[in-house]
């Protein structure tokens, strides 16, 4: 069986924390870094779920909205991996690391 459960936590902490700060640390890069990840999720979970069609870019729809992006993103990257024909553990391990690593250069 899959186990999300640090993906989710990871996720779970940087959307927090971007919500918690404030629009200037938003706009000096937080909300960038937070952007190309949930669009590298994104990405990630078209793959699984339609290899066969190119995948779509998620918008950006503002400092403001990015750690709901991001949580979207996450939990559809889970539940893609989770219902793949094969067991994917190293790709959620993988997708996990890819959000400490962005929450630290966002500096939360």
């Amino acid at each position: 069986m899959l186990d999300t459960t640090d993906l989710t936590a990871a996720v779970e902490r940087f959307a927090d924390r971007l919500r918690a700060a404030p629009q200037s640390r938003l706009q000096r890069g937080a909300a960038a870094e937070a952007l190309a990840l949930a669009r590298e999720l994104a990405l990630r979970a078209q793959r699984v779920e339609t290899p066969d069609r190119p995948p779509r870019t998620m918008p950006d729809a503002g400092v403001f909205a990015v750690a709901d992006q991001l949580t979207v993103a996450a939990a559809d990257l889970a539940e893609a991996l989770r219902t793949a024909p094969a067991p994917r553990q190293t790709e959620v391990d993988e997708a996990a690391l890819l959000v400490r690593t962005a929450a630290e250069r966002a500096g939360l």
